[in-house]
C-alpha cells in the first residue's frame, strides 16, 4: 500500500499505539524464535502491508521517510531509556567518500524516520510487547549540525585510510557502530590496504533516549549550545571556550564566583560542571548535548608531578557475565566503545608533605575516548585472561595483618600491563559477591592505571 502523505502515513502508524505484536502479525513471525529483526518486518509485512526488502532508499520513499520499530526499557529509577542504539544502513567505505552529506547514503535514507517505540520487558514472549508511541523524527537545526560534522568525521577517517580505526565513541550523535562480529564482516576500503570492520550508520542509544523522554515524559532538556555556533565550532571546541576562563583559578576560587558551596558530596561535581557551563542548577542528566552524546565525565587530581593522584574506577564487575559473554557482547567492550569521556582536570600545585590543606586548581578538560586499537588489543587481551582467571578458579588468599585479616586474591593488579585492572571499590571489604565457583569475594570495580591515565592529558 502506498500512502501519499506523511499525515496518511501517520495517522496509519498511531493505529497500532496499545497494540501487542501478536495481535498485529499476520505471518507467524512472532513465533519464530531465530528471526531475527522480527518485529520490524511484522509492522512492515502486517501492518503497513508492503514486502519486505534491503533498498538503499527510504522505506516509504514517496515520502522520503524510514522506518525503524525500536525497543525502550523501563529503568530502576523510572525513566525511560533506549534499550540498544538505532542501527540505520550499512556504510560503504569506497561510495561515501564521494558524497557530500547531501548526498551520503546517510541522508537519502534517513532524513525523516517514523520511529515506533515498544516497552521491553524481560522474560516475556515477544508476542506481549506493545507499541507505545510513533513518531516522524526531523532532526533540529542544532542536531542536524552536530550529524554532519560527525558525517564529516567518519568520512575524513575513512579518506584518511583508517576505517579500521572507526570506533563508534569518535563522534557525538551519528554513529559508526559494528554490523556483524566476525572475520567474514571485514570489508576492504579505498585509501588502505587494511581490511576494516563492515559498520553502518547508527543514532546513538543516548541520543534515542533523549529523543524518547521528551516525546513520552515531556521531559525538556536545557541545551548549552545553538545551531549558529554549530556552523563554526565543534562541540568539543565549545565546551573548551565554556571551561577556558577557569583555568589557572583555584576550586574555591572558581565556586565563590559561582556560588557553589564546596563539599564532598557526589553531587558537588556535577553542580560545578553545570554551573561552569552556565546552568546552574541543572542536572547533568538534563543538559541536551551530554545526554544525547553519552558523554559521561571523570575527575582528575593530578599531583605537582603531574602524575594523577588515583586510579580512575567505573563499575562493579558482575564476575558471573564476565566468565560467559563473549568478547563482543562484553559489558567492557561495549562500554568503550559507546562512551565519549569528558575529563575535568584539577592540579595540587604543593605536595601533601608541604600542605595538607593544599588548594585544587582547574587545569582545563579533555573529550575523549578510547580508541579502537587499543579496544581491540590491550583492553581485549586483558578481558579475555581475567575470563580465563574466573573460569579456571580465583585464587583467594587470607593474610593477618595485625588484628586484621585482609584477602588477597590471584585478579590483575595495578602495574599488570599498565592499562588497566581489577580491585575493590569502596570501603566496606566486607561487602562480597559470589563468583562461579561458589567463592565470595570481596566486590571488585573495573580500574585504567593512573599510568594510562596521564598519557591521556595533552597539556
Amino acid at each position: 500500500m502506498i500512502y501519499e502523505t506523511e499525515e496518511a502515513l501517520l495517522y496509519k502508524a498511531k493505529e497500532a499505539e496499545g497494540k501487542k505484536f501478536g495481535e498485529i502479525d499476520q505471518s507467524g513471525r512472532i513465533n519464530n524464535p531465530k528471526s531475527k529483526g522480527q518485529l520490524g518486518q511484522i509492522i512492515e509485512e502486517s501492518f503497513f502491508g508492503y514486502e519486505l526488502n534491503s533498498k538503499s532508499e527510504a522505506d516509504f520513499a514517496n515520502l522520503s521517510i524510514e522506518l525503524k520499530v525500536t525497543p525502550l526499557k523501563l529503568n530502576k529509577n523510572k525513566t525511560i531509556s533506549a534499550k540498544e542504539r538505532l542501527v540505520l544502513n550499512i556504510i560503504n567505505f569506497h561510495k561515501e567518500v564521494l558524497n557530500t552529506f547531501e548526498t551520503s547514503s546517510f541522508w537519502t535514507k534517513n532524513k525523516s524516520v517514523l520511529l515506533m517505540f515498544y516497552q521491553w520487558i524481560p522474560d516475556v514472549h515477544r508476542a506481549e510487547y506493545q507499541v507505545l508511541k510513533s513518531h516522524l523524527l526531523t532532526f533540529s537545526e542544532e542536531d542536524l549540525q552536530i550529524i554532519k560534522n560527525d558525517w564529516k568525521f567518519i568520512t575524513n577517517k575513512i579518506k584518511a585510510g583508517k576505517a579500521h580505526e572507526l570506533s563508534e565513541a569518535d563522534t557525538i550523535y551519528l554513529g559508526a557502530c559494528t554490523k556483524g562480529k566476525n572475520k567474514e564482516s571485514l570489508r576492504t576500503q579505498p585509501f588502505s590496504p587494511i581490511l576494516a570492520m563492515q559498520r553502518a550508520y547508527s543514532l546513538k542509544a543516548s541520543y534515542v533516549s533523549g529523543v524518547a523522554r521528551k516525546i513520552l515524559s515531556n521531559k525538556d532538556m536545557i541545551s548549552i549550545t545553538n545551531s549558529q555556533e554549530l556552523k563554526t565550532l565543534t562541540l568539543e571546541e565549545i565546551l573548551n571556550d565554556r571551561f577556558a576562563p577557569y583555568i589557572g583559578k583555584t576550586l574555591s576560587q572558581i565556586a565563590f564566583e559561582n556560588g557553589i558551596i564546596v563539599n564532598t558530596s557526589k553531587s558537588f561535581v556535577p553542580e560545578f560542571i553545570s554551573a561552569l557551563l552556565g546552568i546552574k542548577g541543572t542536572k547533568l542528566d538534563d543538559i541536551e548535548e551530554l545526554t544525547k552524546a553519552n558523554i559521561q565525565f571523570k575527575t582528575i587530581r593530578l599531583e605537582p608531578s603531574g602524575i594523577p593522584r588515583e586510579h580512575m574506577s567505573f563499575k562493579n564487575i558482575d564476575f558471573k557475565a564476565w566468565s560467559k559473554e563473549k568478547w563482543e557482547d562484553s559489558w567492557l567492550n561495549n562500554y568503550f566503545e559507546q562512551t565519549k569521556f569528558l575529563f575535568i582536570i584539577f592540579e595540587y600545585k604543593e605536595t601533601e608533605h608541604q600542605n595538607k590543606n593544599r588548594e585544587l586548581y582547574f587545569k582545563g578538560i579533555q573529550l575523549w575516548n578510547m580508541p579502537v586499537s587499543q579496544i581491540d588489543s590491550h583492553l581485549k587481551e586483558f578481558y579475555l585472561t581475567v575470563q580465563q582467571q574466573i573460569n579456571d578458579g580465583i585464587q583467594i588468599e587470607n593474610i593477618a595483618r595485625g588484628n586484621t585479616v585482609v584477602a588477597r586474591n590471584s585478579l590483575p593488579s595495578p602495574g599488570f600491563n599498565d592499562f588497566c585492572h581489577i580491585r575493590p571499590k569502596g570501603r566496606n571489604g566486607q561487602d562480597k559477591t559470589l563468583l562461579p565457583d561458589g567463592q565470595m569475594i570481596a566486590k571488585q570495580a573495573f580500574w585504567l592505571d593512573k599510568e594510562y591515565i596521564i598519557q591521556l592529558i595533552p597539556f
